[in-house]
């Protein structure tokens, strides 16, 4: 599905059309719930075709904007379709956004830098390794090390349900992040007291745009034992995941 909302990720791009849909609707449909006359009398003030000098009472009232009951109820139905339309907006935007920083804050966490990935982070920047599953021979006497991993026990990163081949919640216990040209030489050696992750290159990977993300199960829980990489330096776990609505709504609003 990811794919799809690639047009409509980028929440920056579609605030003011967003803002001057909002507010064109709320000023007509909040004093239109609170009494429908009122919207009905000031509109009138603009129409300039005179009244018929015949006119019945019926198309006097009419013209002056005065509403007969059904209309009244008409009036509030109209204003209450576009107050929820108007949520119904506001909603979609805060998730796409979500979605988009959700997928961002990943990719960067895992080593990505900026580059044309970002504009749909959720199908450029960040995805599921294809080709790798961390496990293999290795030949290589001088491996590169990897820095980051994260824990998928427990609490479940969200912004694996937008990316592209995102592994599955119970296909690891944990994801390992690297550039895509590494990702088919990472290897997992998990020994007794540490799990040791590494490329099996002779040369540093170089800085990519995006993060190839490996999920790899271990035989047993990882408990007391350290992640380690290359010279046995410890590895950083990161739990980058979806911003709350809340904070992106309070985004939307200031504009941070």
């Amino acid at each position: 599905m990811a794919p799809y909302l690639a047009a409509v990720r980028n929440y920056w791009s579609l605030l003011p059309a967003v803002v001057v849909a909002v507010v064109l609707g709320l000023v007509y449909a909040v004093p239109t719930l609170i009494n429908p006359q009122w919207t009905s009398s000031i509109m009138a003030l603009f129409r300039t075709a005179p009244i018929p000098a015949d006119a019945t009472p019926e198309e006097a009232r009419r013209a002056a904007g005065v509403l007969g009951p059904q209309q009244l109820r008409s009036r509030r139905m109209l204003a209450i379709a576009l107050v929820v339309g108007a949520l119904i907006l506001v909603g979609f935007n805060i998730s796409f956004n979500r979605e988009a920083v959700g997928c961002y804050k990943a990719a960067r966490a895992f080593g990505a830098i900026d580059g044309p990935g970002a504009k749909d982070p959720c199908v450029d920047m960040v995805f599921g390794t294809f080709i790798g599953d961390g496990k293999g021979p290795t030949t290589e006497k001088t491996p590169q090390p990897v820095q980051y991993y994260q824990l998928i026990k427990g609490k479940k990163p969200a912004y694996l349900k937008w990316i592209q081949n995102a592994p599955k919640y119970d296909e690891g216990d944990m994801l390992i992040g690297t550039g895509i040209s590494c990702a088919g030489d990472l290897r997992v050696d998990e020994q007794e007291d540490k799990v040791l992750v590494f490329v099996d290159v002779d040369t540093p990977c170089p800085p990519e745009d995006n993060a190839s993300l490996t999920a790899f199960k271990l035989k047993k829980p990882l408990g007391d034992r350290k992640m380690v990489t290359v010279g046995d330096k410890p590895m950083t776990e990161i739990n980058p995941d979806l911003d709350s609505w809340f904070t992106v709504l309070k985004k939307l609003a200031t504009g941070g």
